[in-house]
């Protein structure tokens, strides 16, 4: 059975010859890197200066080195992503995430209900936070972090994980608003 072909957002998606060079360039390492334009770069690319600021602050996070491993930062990702019922995120980086971590079943069932997947201390730990960051920041106390303290993170690691989880509750909202439509690759991708 054929997917049937629909917008990747509810607003227009730019051509290349509509957005500025910086995005041009991201779109050619993209395709270069992963083989297509992930639908989100093109989407946003709509406000090409605010979309540049965005994938800025989002690599400081998300993609750089750290304290913590890049299955960890996905792990965080797909918690938040399923939380907040982004399609988009929960896709895409659930794809990261059975990539990074080698284990596709874990990372499918982090994307509906990451309670059900077989996690570390660690991880739990980490999903636990993520969570309550999530739904209930207010309520955040610094006893918050004991759970992830007696799992082993260090405080750089703690620290590391409050922008992720943070980057996610509003790239979710980002990807969310226009119905961003996730990549058909990422399905297919670390299976």
């Amino acid at each position: 059975m054929g997917q049937q072909q629909r917008p990747i957002s509810f607003l227009r998606v730019p051509d290349v010859d509509d957005v500025p060079e910086g995005v041009q360039r991201l779109w050619s390492k993209s395709k270069e890197a992963f083989g297509f334009i992930p639908n989100v770069f093109r989407a946003q690319a709509l406000n090409g200066a605010q979309f540049e600021a965005w994938w800025k602050y989002f690599n400081l996070p998300v993609n750089k080195e750290g304290h913590l491993s890049n299955a960890e930062r996905e792990l965080i990702a797909v918690v938040v992503s399923g939380i907040n019922q982004c399609t988009y995120c929960a896709v895409s980086h659930g794809a990261a995430l059975r990539e990074y971590s080698g284990d596709p079943v874990m990372a499918d069932l982090v994307a509906v209900n990451w309670r059900r997947a077989q996690l570390s201390d660690r991880q739990r730990a980490m999903a636990e936070y993520a969570e309550l960051l999530t739904t209930a920041p207010g309520s955040v106390e610094a006893a918050a972090r004991e759970p992830m303290r007696e799992a082993g993170l260090d405080e750089h690691e703690i620290l590391e994980a409050v922008p992720v989880i943070g980057m996610f509750n509003m790239t979710n909202r980002v990807s969310s608003a226009p119905g961003m439509v996730p990549n058909h690759e990422y399905h297919a991708q670390a299976r």
